[in-house]
């Protein structure tokens, strides 16, 4: 297998989840800088464009970060971070789906929309009027999220998983950007630093 990793939080959440399986995988470093992931060779891999990608060995591009990890947990299912049981997997595709959807995906496009517009202006479509509403809206839905985390270890109770690979790594990547956590936010900001401290975090 080769992974095709970048700058950026979505190959970073493939990254932690791998570290935290303890599964090495060799890299291969795509410039997006330079849009060497909007042209040949490695829209061969993903014609959409986007990071990261997982070859497999036959040759087949497994895209999509929760694909990605899906694929890892299936092949190395120890330790299990969506879940061993049919009802622990569902919890957490639940909460996955929700920061994906809810948290990260305004963040991001209220960062490429705003502070990264010179990046990907010519890239994507991009709708800069819309920026300050997105991140309206991942700040709403953070603060909904933090009143859901009050009393808990981490998103999925006291197991760590998937939902809060992705939930720190846009975070972390959204206080670089313009868009820190509020200290408001108390349950959300404990939570923060408790992933901070796992080896995993540095991935």
């Amino acid at each position: 297998m080769k992974f095709y990793n970048s700058l950026g939080p979505n190959p970073r959440v493939v990254r932690m989840f791998m570290a935290e399986k303890g599964i090495t995988i060799p890299f291969e470093e795509i410039d997006i800088m330079k849009g060497d992931n909007r042209k040949e060779p490695y829209l061969k891999k993903n014609s959409i464009g986007q990071m990261p990608a997982l070859e497999l060995d036959g040759g087949h591009c497994v895209t999509e970060i929760t694909a990605i990890c899906e694929y890892l947990e299936d092949i190395h299912p120890s330790p299990a971070l969506i879940g061993d049981s049919p009802e622990k997997k569902a919890e957490c595709r639940k909460w996955t789906r929700r920061i994906d959807l809810n948290v990260c995906e305004p963040l991001a496009n209220g960062f490429r929309f705003s502070e990264g517009l010179p990046l990907f202006k010519d890239r994507i479509v991009t709708v800069p009027e819309a920026a300050a509403g997105l991140k309206r809206i991942a700040q709403d839905r953070l603060k909904w999220l933090n009143g859901e985390m009050e009393g808990k270890e981490f998103v999925c109770g006291k197991r760590f998983t998937l939902a809060d690979i992705m939930l720190y790594c846009f975070l972390d990547f959204g206080a670089g950007v313009g868009q820190p956590i509020d200290p408001e936010f108390k349950a959300i900001n404990a939570w923060f630093n408790r992933v901070k401290e796992r080896p995993s975090a540095k991935a």
